[in-house]
This record gives structure tokens, sequence and C-alpha cells, in this order.
């Protein structure tokens, strides 16, 4: 069954900063950060190392325009 898992689909980002308010978050709480898509909080997390786990991304329709006219930005 591990075949059909994603080798890149964990990736463990360090160094994020927050707001306040996510440091009390309930495990299964659902929130969207901005321009990056929609998270829950992992079970495993605590208020000093928050753990959340993206659910869905978000569309970034600038990338496909900046591709249709051939630029890189």
């Amino acid at each position: 069954m591990e075949s059909y898992l994603n080798p890149d689909s964990l990736r463990v980002v360090g160094g994020c900063r927050s707001e306040p308010a996510l440091k009390g978050a309930a495990p299964g709480a659902l929130f969207q950060f901005e321009r990056i898509g929609y998270f829950c909080v992992d079970p495993d997390s605590t208020p000093e190392l928050p753990v959340f786990n993206r659910t869905v991304t978000l569309k970034d329709a600038w990338a496909r325009v900046a591709k249709k006219l051939g630029s890189g930005t």
C-alpha cells in the first residue's frame, strides 16, 4: 500500500510564525492560512509546538496567467 503514497507528501516546515490565538487551537480545529491553503490541527500538537496538517491547497490563479503569458513572475 505504501507504494501509492506520494514520497513528497510529508514536508516539515520549521521556524514559522503565526497569530498568538493559534497557540491554544484544539486538535481537529480548521484554519485557512492566507494564500497557502486550509489546515487542521494535528492531534500531536502542543501549545509549545503546534502542528498543522494541510488538507487543501489554494489555487494560484496568477501562476496560471503568468504561464499563459510566458513570463515566470
